[in-house]
């Protein structure tokens, strides 16, 4: 579906390469049909070398011949950005925004009329291709298009198709959730090293259990509550250990977590 595609990546930042590195390296275009964009020329330069893509200082001119655009500016610099590309843009081209809380209604006020969005929440773990991101379409975007972007995303993690009135939802739980488990790693091996194990051990052992557990859940077809009864044994240390958590309403705090990051989310939003 993307052979001889175009894409331009305006915005090589972190999330920027890592989906030129993920979409180079599964093979789905070509180094060479790929241009990314930044204000940053030794960026470009490490991109160039590293990655053997086009690089560009000028947004305009790498949209211009590009079939598909992936916008991965900040979300405070999208004004300005699609003010400067606007001239260039038309309903040929599909637009992929990953900036948080832009709506694609925004985007599609800015550009011209009938222009084809689609919107995406990826994640950090794309960085180890590990990412879960969250798709919707906008107005004029069509099936295809989503299809379109699903297969970039799904070359440095998985995706799933929602609408966009579940994106704030997405961002507080699968967006900033990584947070939430690094915060939980960092404490797993804090208590490793209070029983008395190395530090780097402890953290080893920490990181690898949250991972296999995750792994897990995804292979298995039970639910998480079935798999930690498998761990549960009567009268075990497990239970003790869980009777804790639920003490200190780690289930509620988690779930308030998640809630306090959507209503963000939703502010942010509305300032736009």
């Amino acid at each position: 579906m993307l052979k001889g595609k175009k894409l331009a990546i305006i915005g090589g930042g972190k999330m920027g390469s890592i989906i030129a590195q993920g979409i180079i390296s599964r093979k789905i275009i070509a180094s060479r049909y790929i241009t990314v964009t930044d204000v940053d020329a030794a960026r470009l330069e490490h991109l160039r070398s590293e990655l053997k893509l086009q690089v560009s200082g000028d947004n305009k001119k790498a949209i211009k011949n590009a079939d598909v655009i992936i916008l991965a500016v900040k979300p405070q610099s999208m004004p300005h950005t699609l003010k400067e590309i606007a001239p260039v843009i038309n309903k040929t081209k599909v637009i992929i925004s990953i900036a948080a809380g832009i709506t694609a209604g925004f985007i599609e006020d800015h550009l011209m009329k009938g222009v084809r969005v689609v919107r995406v929440m990826p994640n950090t773990p794309a960085l180890v291709g590990a990412g879960a991101a969250a798709v919707s379409k906008g107005k004029f975007a069509t099936a295809a298009d989503v299809k379109l972007t699903c297969t970039i995303f799904n070359a440095v993690g998985i995706t799933v198709v929602v609408e966009e009135k579940l994106m704030d939802a997405v961002t507080g739980l699968s967006g900033s959730g990584p947070a939430y488990c690094f915060l939980m790693i960092e404490a797993l091996a804090d208590a490793g090293v209070q029983m008395g194990l190395p530090r780097d051990l402890a953290l080893q052992l920490s990181a690898q259990t949250m991972y296999g557990s995750a792994h897990l859940c995804l292979q298995s077809d039970k639910h998480p509550a079935q798999l930690r009864d498998m761990v549960t044994s009567p009268g075990g240390t497990t239970v003790a250990g869980l009777k804790v958590l639920e003490e200190g309403k780690l289930r509620a705090i988690l779930m308030s977590a998640v809630e306090a990051a959507t209503k963000r989310s939703k502010e942010l939003a509305g300032s736009k």
